[in-house]
């Protein structure tokens, strides 16, 4: 499995307690696609969502979010965690 950060821009802005339930539907429709969605981080004010996930691929984690709920990243990212 790959590691992948993917980012999202909702114009206008964008509230946490939207995003934690589009998280929530992610993890109810991850298992279909063989992906872990792990991590997000959210600017409300700049409209900005940051996923880390684990997919075997860029489409699988898009896919993903696609059934979930619409909101696909606008990019995504093969990234290598670091310390």
């Amino acid at each position: 499995m790959a590691l992948f950060m993917d980012a999202h821009t909702i114009e206008g802005g964008v509230s946490v307690g939207d995003v934690a339930t589009a998280h929530e539907a992610d993890l109810a429709t991850q298992g279909g696609h063989g992906v872990s969605y792990l991590r997000y981080w959210v600017d409300e004010a700049a409209g900005k969502i940051f996923c880390l996930v684990e997919a075997p691929d860029a489409e699988a984690a898009h896919a993903v979010h696609r059934e979930a709920h619409g909101l696909v990243a606008d990019e995504i990212y093969a990234v290598t965690e670091g310390r």
